[in-house]
């Protein structure tokens, strides 16, 4: 199994940045992709960002320009860079890692964008 653990979130301004780092405890080369997902209150839960080991990546519309996801094989490490944070970004995100057909969630971290 992969345990997942979040960190870098909290309480930042319109228009601030913030970095979200999801460690993983297995070697990132058993993981074929890991990514964002996030929740709103009462909303659906959406993809954020995934990253797969070519590389590929894939945003969610509302964040494409703003939000960068990248991935740290050394580290066994992803990061979601979030630049231009708007008030509607604010929700929970949430880790995932797809290994051998089987998604693994983080615990959920939370993003509040509000001056």
């Amino acid at each position: 199994q992969v345990q997942l653990v979040e960190s870098g979130g909290g309480l930042v301004q319109p228009g601030g940045s913030l970095r979200l780092s999801c460690a993983a405890s297995v070697r990132m080369f058993s993981i074929y992709a890991m990514g964002w997902y996030r929740q709103a209150p009462g909303k659906q839960r959406e993809l954020v960002a995934d990253i797969n080991t070519t590389y590929k990546t894939i945003y969610a519309d509302s964040v494409k320009g703003r939000f960068t996801i990248s991935r740290d094989n050394a580290k066994n490490t992803v990061y979601l860079q979030m630049n231009g944070l708007k008030p509607e970004d604010t929700a929970v995100y949430y880790c995932v890692a797809t290994q051998s057909g089987y998604q693994y969630w983080g615990q959920g971290i939370q993003v509040t964008v509000s001056s």
